[in-house]
């Protein structure tokens, strides 16, 4: 199969009328199972561009989707911010996942898009194939969360895309000592939206009203995590995540039947999905679940 052509932009109605975004990497011809992947909180489509080219291309190309949540990136922003929600973000991935026509596809969750992942199981067992968990689980860090919302809708505007690199890096650099100095240029780009030539807000400022810590530690969800259980898991942990502990990991391995896991060297919350193993690391797994071969154990870490 030849390479894949570059990503196609659509839009489509959720079920309350929100005019949602998503990209499309084609493989035409191919007839394997397609991916979907679902951002973080503040993040978008972007985030998944390097992993969506490297799956949609080659001898074992799949069709790749990615979705900008709403108010995310080039979707819509909601009237409403109690909808920025869980369970509302759950039934927008129902609706693009009836439009698309796709048949319990593989969903690649990073973070935020790991809890949809699981809650979608737990209402639509068939409407999922194989997960990819990118730095979440059923037990979240209360460390992590403090210093998320300590920045989610309070971040200054950077006034150039120079000044854009500069802040990302800055706030970043620490827990991502892998990450290169000239990456972050490319990394303020998938953050920030553009708006004549400068960086633009990347998501609705009112995101930060729906997000709180103040009210105690996030129960455990290993309900929503367990529901998981009848498909193949690839749980992905940042070797400096402060929202996925290696015990709750160890935990995930335990409780699910078919759980892999994978740790990202030098990076923090949450793996970039860009370097090579990370990527080769999920393909084989795709491939894996493909061939029904057993998935499961410790699959080391990715430099």
């Amino acid at each position: 199969m030849g390479p894949a052509a570059a990503w196609n932009d659509f839009t489509f109605s959720a079920r309350d009328g929100l005019r949602l975004y998503a990209r499309r990497y084609p493989a035409p011809g191919s007839h394997l199972r397609p991916v979907l992947c679902l951002p973080g909180l503040t993040r978008n489509s972007r985030d998944f561009h390097d992993i969506a080219m490297a799956l949609s291309s080659g001898e074992r190309a799949r069709a790749v989707y990615a979705l900008d949540s709403r108010g995310r990136g080039s979707s819509q922003y909601d009237r409403d911010w109690r909808n920025y929600a869980v369970p509302i973000e759950m039934l927008d991935v129902e609706d693009l996942v009836t439009l698309l026509g796709l048949e319990s596809p593989a969903i690649i969750g990073t973070s935020r898009g790991g809890l949809v992942a699981m809650v979608l199981a737990a209402a639509q067992p068939t409407a999922v194939g194989a997960v990819v968990l990118n730095d979440i689980g059923p037990v979240i860090e209360r460390g992590g969360l403090i210093r998320i919302a300590g920045y989610v809708g309070s971040m200054p505007l950077p006034s150039s895309w120079e000044d854009a690199a500069n802040m990302v890096a800055e706030m970043n650099r620490r827990a991502f000592p892998a990450v290169r100095q000239d990456q972050w240029a490319e990394i303020a780009r998938q953050w920030f939206n553009e708006a004549n030539g400068r960086p633009a807000p990347g998501y609705d400022p009112n995101l930060a009203r729906s997000f709180s810590v103040t009210d105690g530690p996030i129960p455990a969800l290993w309900p929503q995590f367990m529901a998981l259980a009848r498909v193949p898991l690839l749980v992905i942990r940042a070797e400096n995540s402060d929202i996925l502990s290696a015990a709750t990991v160890q935990q995930m391995r335990a409780r699910h039947p078919q759980c892999a896991s994978l740790t990202v060297a030098g990076q923090g919350h949450a793996p970039l999905l860009k370097d090579a193993e990370t990527i080769a690391a999920i393909a084989g797994f795709l491939a894996d679940v493909d061939a029904g071969r057993p998935v499961a154990g410790d699959l080391g870490r990715a430099a």
